[in-house]
């Protein structure tokens, strides 16, 4: 398959007043980031409480943005972490890959991470993207580890949100392998990794300013550094405001406030975003000009 790469938006789970799926709204959600300069879509990260759905509403959620993605030519991620999740994706033809997270809290050490991987993605109907996120998970994955992932058949890159740049970091973007794609995670961090050579970002703050998000990646691909760093510099502190409470409280209060989803509305254990920090969102979007 083709190396992913670009920008890519895990879409909310937007929900009305009824506390239903805003369907609606998820679409036209799904529209305006393609229209902003997304390369593609991610339905059922964690961006969209997966955890709180039911499984109805897991595959309604994915129809919705697979229909949008058929009408728009673009590639769909979806969230699938069990062989059974991974399976339904066959009667989905226009998911690309599967977002697939690391075994979380039981810290199966690499070798085992490895070996989980391997048996998920020989059954599986699409590639996978390894979520490595070890401040959720509890396992952290070391180069060497993300290399032995990268080796294997149906894996086709990785979502790396390690919590910061490393010497793993350095080492596996100054060595690029052929049809493995890292794309950026922690999205504070994002400008920094595109200029060490990561692919993209699946970042969840780029539901706003999105095509500054989508900008940032051009700019660093094509070697417009000074455009890029300036671009990095005024983002970042966006992102950081996006996620001063657990994601994604504050985006949907701040999709809410511009009358783009119906409420701010999450899902227990989550509790809505503090005002205060919506409006600290808010003034950072509009000092980018977003």
């Amino acid at each position: 398959m083709t190396t992913l790469h670009g920008l890519w938006i895990p879409l909310v789970t937007p929900f009305d007043t009824d506390g239903r799926v805003a369907h609606g709204a998820l679409e036209r959600l799904a529209h305006d980031s393609l229209d902003a300069g997304a390369t593609g879509l991610v339905a059922l990260g964690s961006t969209g409480e997966p955890g709180a759905l039911t499984e109805p509403e897991k595959q309604a959620v994915v129809a919705t943005v697979a229909r949008v993605c058929r009408e728009r030519s673009a590639p769909l991620i979806v969230g699938a972490t069990t062989a059974e999740a991974l399976a339904a994706l066959a009667e989905v033809p226009e998911v690309t890959a599967s977002l697939t997270v690391v075994p979380p809290f039981v810290r199966p050490g690499e070798a085992a991470v490895v070996a989980h991987f391997a048996r998920l993605a020989a059954a599986s109907p699409v590639p996978l993207v390894v979520y490595d996120i070890p401040y959720r998970t509890g396992q952290y994955l070391s180069v060497s580890a993300l290399r032995q992932l990268a080796a294997l058949p149906n894996v086709a890159g990785v979502k790396y949100a390690a919590g910061g740049l490393n010497e793993d970091t350095i080492a596996l973007l100054a060595e690029p392998l052929p049809g493995f794609a890292v794309l950026g995670g922690d999205d504070v961090f994002i400008s920094p990794l595109l200029a060490l050579g990561a692919h993209g970002g699946i970042l969840a703050s780029a539901h706003l300013a999105t095509a500054q998000f989508a900008q940032l990646v051009t700019a660093w691909r094509d070697g417009y550094v000074a455009r890029a760093r300036g671009l990095g510099h005024r983002l970042a502190p966006l992102s950081q405001a996006l996620f001063a409470e657990p994601n994604p409280t504050v985006i949907k209060a701040a999709l809410h406030a511009q009358g783009r989803i119906p409420t701010p509305a999450v899902r227990p254990p989550l509790l809505e975003a503090h005002p205060d920090s919506t409006e600290v969102a808010l003034k950072r979007l509009a000092d980018i000009g977003g």
